[in-house]
């Protein structure tokens, strides 16, 4: 990988996928602490050690280093789900994203989201030495319309792409933020016709809305079975 950066391009796509596992999904302002509380004293408890150790709620307090509030979003549909996905990165982070500061990842077709979903699971499913899980997830489109850094057509950065290591690609990350980056348009490791995107500004994650409901149903095998949820 070069020291330079990229190129750019416009981005402008409609109804991109990001599959999130339905136990995060609840109608629109509610929390999952109210499935767990017996009563309002409880749920009041409950409520005050959540804001305490939440990383989205301390990030809309400045209390986060990765994110402040000024780049969080509020009052649109959807809100918490976007802001969710900078605020609680992967331990390890992702692709283009460290353990400070996560991204909104979608990808251009269902194929090619249900196909990252698929991975990921699946090896963790291995990590722990049982093939057999069934869960559903919930896809929410996003719109984008944005100047991204384009790596569909950069060879020089092809180390980025590594299916097996997050190395380079992190490092390249860290940099397109420091130079003001809007986010990346990557070929998909996990999907060989597929296209992905990974979004660093929330205000950028546009129309976010609530698609269909799928199930992964894993059988013994590393292929799960994918279906619409009943």
């Amino acid at each position: 990988m070069t020291d330079a950066l990229p190129p750019v391009s416009l981005v402008r796509q409609y109804d991109t996928h990001r599959l999130i596992p339905s136990q995060y999904s609840l109608p629109q302002g509610a929390s999952v602490l109210t499935l767990l509380a017996e009563d309002d004293a409880m749920l009041a408890d409950l409520f005050d050690l959540d804001n305490a150790s939440n990383d989205r709620l301390l990030a809309e307090n400045e209390l986060l280093p990765g994110i402040g509030l000024s780049e969080l979003v509020f009052g649109v549909p959807y809100f918490r789900v976007v802001n969710a996905a900078y605020c609680h990165p992967h331990p390890l982070g992702s692709r283009f994203n460290g353990p400070e500061r996560g991204a909104w990842y979608g990808g251009f077709g269902l194929r090619t989201a249900q196909a990252e979903v698929t991975f990921h699971k699946t090896l963790h499913l291995l990590e722990v030495g049982v093939l057999h899980d069934s869960v559903t997830y919930d896809d929410y489109l996003a719109d984008f319309s944005a100047a991204f850094h384009d790596l569909r057509q950069a060879p020089a950065f092809a180390d980025c792409l590594a299916p097996a290591s997050y190395l380079a690609s992190q490092s390249l990350a860290e940099r397109l933020l420091d130079a003001g980056s809007l986010g990346v348009v990557y070929p998909s490791t996990r999907d060989a016709d597929g296209t992905c995107l990974a979004c660093f500004r929330p205000a950028l994650v546009g129309n976010v809305r609530k698609d269909a409901t799928w199930r992964f149903t894993w059988d013994g095998s590393e292929t799960p079975h994918i279906a619409l949820a009943s």
